[in-house]
């Protein structure tokens, strides 16, 4: 994929949620903005335009002058640390962007001729700081704005994005943005779903711990599955350890946790097998046992003082 920077926008004043800091309000255990953060976290450069705070990764930090001066005085403010030719612009109160979208936005910049890619939500309605756009662009858009108003101070977002050529791209969920505590309500219970909560909860740990690794949980739910079964169910998140354990012992690597999984999770068949051949044996050994008795009652009485 081209190279490209990011700008998150994460310094408003958040009125609609009481004055709260909405960068670090908490889903699914971490803050909005290091959720924003690990989507887009192959940038060459990140800027956040806000007050410095704690982060799951390292970022350029940014300040609009005077800082409060709106959208487009932060966005100018952010891309002076920019240098990329492709720019991703995004709020810092997005729970569920993910990495593909983030790829599909540069993708559609890149292989198309307009000045900006971004997302619609549920209702039709433009998500600019959703958005990917080209660099000169922005610059010069936004400089023709300067010099018309005296400066971006005060400026809505619309009046740069109303002279640009944009292509729209539907996304209800990646566009999905917290602006009240109802948003925020529903966007926890979404991530608690039965077909969200997994993933949910390995991208919350990897940050966690600072884990940079993509593997098949797949294959390690399968194992640990087999290892509850076949052995005893503490088995399953001690077989699990020890394979993570394993595989860092090896370097570590997507291709060490599946080669670790693949000997545990054979280990635990053979387990398993070695249980329902030890049940076959005893319930054949019982069998002859009663087939015997049964032979013994039924045989006639030969005694010679028999009847």
């Amino acid at each position: 994929m081209t190279a490209y920077d990011v700008v998150v926008l994460a310094g408003g004043a958040a009125r609609r949620l009481g004055g709260a800091d909405k960068p670090g309000v908490r889903v699914g255990g971490r803050p909005l903005l290091d959720r924003v953060l690990a989507a887009c976290a192959d940038a060459r450069t990140t800027v956040v335009v806000a007050d410095p705070r704690p982060t799951a990764r390292p970022v350029t930090w940014a300040r609009e002058d005077p800082p409060g001066g709106g959208p487009l005085a932060a966005l100018d403010a952010g891309l002076r640390h920019t240098t990329a030719q492709h720019v991703l612009v995004l709020s810092a109160d997005l729970p569920f962007l993910q990495e593909g979208t983030v790829r599909l936005l540069l993708t559609v910049l890149r292989t198309g001729g307009a000045d900006g890619v971004l997302l619609t939500d549920a209702d039709g309605r433009d998500q600019p700081l959703v958005a990917a756009y080209r660099s000169p662009s922005l610059r010069t858009e936004l400089t023709a704005l300067t010099k018309e108003h005296g400066a971006l101070t005060g400026l809505p977002l619309r009046r740069l994005t109303a002279v640009l050529d944009l292509t729209r791209v539907p996304d209800p969920v990646a566009s999905f943005d917290c602006d009240t505590w109802d948003d925020i309500a529903t966007a926890r219970a979404r991530i608690r779903e039965h077909g969200h909560v997994l993933d949910e909860w390995i991208s919350a740990v990897k940050d966690e711990l600072g884990i940079d690794l993509d593997v098949d949980t797949g294959v390690l739910l399968d194992l640990a599955r087999d290892a509850a079964h076949g052995v005893a169910r503490p088995a399953a998140p001690l077989t699990t350890f020890l394979v993570g354990y394993a595989a860092a012992q090896a370097g570590g690597g997507p291709e060490a946790v599946a080669e670790a999984s693949r000997k545990a999770a054979a280990l635990a068949l053979r387990w398993a097998d070695e249980d329902s051949d030890a049940a076959k044996s005893d319930a054949a050994d019982g069998d002859a046992g009663k087939n015997d008795a049964a032979k013994s009652d039924a045989a006639p009485d030969t005694r010679p003082d028999a009847g």
